[in-house]
């Protein structure tokens, strides 16, 4: 019993032993960062700490869009919202000297969180407030700033050209640091690739705070941001892109097809000739689970999205050529703007203003998402199993089909750290939304078993994933040191034979691996 005691009592002194040692970085930390900026650009206005519960815990719910991670945790011991360059350089370095983890947040979407949660003592940097973005139109360039979403950049876009567009995703809340580090696609893939594909510069704070430019971080890191994510080498302060020509009239459409509109047929061929479509055309494929005809019936319906370079005239030819049993219909095709378009993908109704992109709804929800990388066609018997599990779910749950092929199989696998490129007929995201949080844990269990129905139709040995699509069921660290064999088991998922050369730029950047988080790439020399 007294033995008993006494080791309780050790505990209890080690864990106000932590709370001191961290309270007591805490405070360093806040001062390192006023002495390391200048009264010319304050940082006290883009502190915010524990000590004011009201504004720390509306900073820090401000951009959590997964309401998994909503509560910070007691190991959060600052939020630093950005204003300046010196504001990310100040926050790095003052975090490295106090031994404090750094996680870096844009727009909030990582789908596991890791930019705003940890296990470990850590400070969030916020760059959210760094949204600058400027469009030459004459070289069809635009640097623009790693806290800005799409939204922003689309709007900036359209107003400087009608002509000029640039290949990302079609969420335009998504934050343009992580979207693009990651390798981020849209509806513009088969015809321009993806963002990593038109990105010429970037400027970064490294591990020391220095801020640097392509010339000055030299190609291979340069290489490892484009698709590498930018978390594990330092933190992105804006990106220099090519921006893409496009005609002024574009044509869309949305078809529905339920199971008991021949749903299953119509997805069986489109996989057959979705990646040998002319490159003008991208179309995606999402089965979801959805209200049948009669009360309390249910169903999957696949929505068929298009977008082509043209007029609904040569579009309609195309598919009645290429996939007559979709059945589409010159009622179904809307011509429209390439900014247009952005409008629709997003789901607005025709004649929405464009101010609507700019807008940053605070709406977070419960959210579990898994990728997948399809190289052969599915057979239909693997799609009704796909059907069976999906209806085994209690709320909204969805498979998105997106078509590969075009200048995809043309992009070599290593030219950007982001590999996953010609072989792929489609790329799945898995996605399921629920209200509660007592449904987390069956939500959860049900995407598991989801994507293990899947295997034997997707990619194997590795079976890969998208690095955007965070997924911590595929491998992850603690938070506060990294494994080596542990790394490359979701590493090679992620990055596949590219990995060799992220580890190595790692070392060579990041040596005492600061920059870390529980799916970071480690630091390894190889000889």
């Amino acid at each position: 019993m007294k033995d008993a005691f006494s080791l309780l009592c050790l505990v209890l002194l080690v864990s106000v032993l932590e709370v001191a040692v961290a309270k007591t970085n805490s405070e360093s930390f806040i001062e390192c960062l006023h002495y390391r900026t200048s009264p010319k650009n304050p940082i006290t206005d883009a502190i915010f700490t524990p000590d004011n519960t009201t504004t720390f815990f509306s900073s820090y719910v401000s951009y959590t869009k997964n309401k998994r991670y909503y509560n910070p945790n007691q190991n959060l011991l600052a939020i630093v919202v950005a204003e300046h360059v010196s504001h990310v350089q100040a926050t790095v370095v003052c975090a490295k000297t106090n031994g404090i983890q750094l996680r870096t947040r844009s727009g909030g979407h990582d789908l596991e969180g890791l930019s705003y949660i940890s296990s470990v003592p850590f400070v969030i940097l916020d760059m959210h407030n760094l949204r600058s973005i400027k469009v030459d139109v004459s070289r069809k360039k635009a640097w623009v700033q790693s806290g800005a979403t799409l939204g922003e950049l689309y709007v900036k876009i359209k107003d400087a050209s009608q002509t000029l567009a640039f290949p990302a995703g079609v969420c335009p809340t998504v934050g343009v640091g992580g979207h693009i580090s990651g390798g981020g696609y849209g509806n513009l893939i088969r015809k321009y690739g993806i963002t990593v594909d038109h990105v010429v510069d970037a400027l970064l704070v490294d591990v020391n705070g220095k801020l640097l430019n392509r010339a000055t971080m030299g190609e291979d890191l340069f290489w490892a941001i484009r698709g590498g994510g930018g978390a594990s080498f330092g933190v992105i302060l804006s990106w220099k892109i090519n921006l893409v020509e496009v005609p002024k009239i574009m044509t869309v459409f949305r078809v529905n097809k339920t199971l008991e509109q021949g749903g299953t047929d119509v997805l069986y061929k489109w996989q057959l000739v979705s990646t040998k479509f002319p490159e003008d055309l991208f179309m995606r494929a999402w089965p979801q689970v959805v209200n049948g005809t009669r009360r309390g019936e249910r169903t999957i319906a696949v929505v068929f999205y298009a977008q082509f370079f043209g007029r609904a005239d040569k579009l309609m030819a195309l598919i009645s050529k290429r996939l007559p049993e979709l059945g589409l219909k010159r009622e179904d095709c809307h011509e429209m703007s390439w900014f247009e378009t952005t409008l629709f993908w997003a789901d607005y109704p025709e004649g929405t203003p464009s101010s609507v992109l700019l807008e940053r709804p605070t709406n977070p929800g419960f959210f579990k998402s898994k990728s997948d990388y399809v190289k052969k066609p599915i057979p239909k018997e693997g799609f009704e199993k796909l059907w069976k599990k999906m209806f085994e779910f209690k709320h909204i749950v969805w498979m998105q089909m997106n078509a590969y092929g075009g200048v995809m199989d043309k992009i070599p696998s290593n030219a950007t750290a982001y590999p996953h490129r010609k072989g792929n007929m489609f790329k799945v995201q898995y996605s399921t939304p629920w209200l509660d949080a007592s449904e987390t844990e069956n939500s959860l269990r049900l995407m598991r078993e989801l994507y293990e129905v899947a295997e034997p139709y997707v990619s194997s040995n590795p079976r890969e994933a998208f690095f955007n699509y965070r997924d911590i069921d595929i491998g992850s660290n603690p938070s506060g040191e990294t494994s080596v064999d542990e790394a490359k088991i979701y590493g090679t998922k992620y990055f596949l034979g590219n990995l060799k050369r992220l580890m190595e730029v790692k070392a060579k950047y990041d040596p005492d691996n600061f920059f870390k988080n529980e799916q970071s790439i480690p630091p390894v020399r190889f000889v």
